[in-house]
């Protein structure tokens, strides 16, 4: 098991940027397939995006595709969530989520291991 924490998140206007950070703990991180996952209030959690462990492979969800990127630094156990262009439908509440191989999901029931989730609000 790896053990995940969020931080980043707070509050910003439209238009604004956002970097969340998912720091690990526990499994060699290097070996995990990190994925960003999001929930609003009365809607199931979706999908954000993914990368492999190695970052050769990246998803993103049609709704962030060009505003978000997703990264790693497998040296510093920690996955990122560069968030630009923030519109009032990205809020929500933002997790990082680890599987233990190379298989890039869009289904968080693929992923065993979530953090506590972290909250991004966008102000019109």
């Amino acid at each position: 098991q790896v053990q995940l924490v969020e931080s980043g998140g707070g509050l910003v206007q439209a238009g604004g940027s956002l970097r969340l950070s998912c720091a690990a703990s526990g499994r060699t991180f290097s070996s995990v397939t990190m994925g960003w996952f999001r929930q609003a209030p009365g809607k199931e959690r979706e999908f954000v995006g993914a990368i492999s462990r190695g970052s050769e492979y990246i998803w993103y969800a049609d709704s962030v595709k060009g505003r978000f990127t997703v990264s790693r630094d497998n040296a510093k156990r920690t996955a990122y969530l560069q968030m630009n262009s923030l519109k009032p439908e990205d809020t929500a509440v933002y997790y990082c989520a680890a599987r233990s191989d190379d298989y890039v999901s869009r289904r968080p029931e693929d992923f065993g291991s979530w953090g506590q989730g972290t909250q991004v609000t966008v102000s019109p």
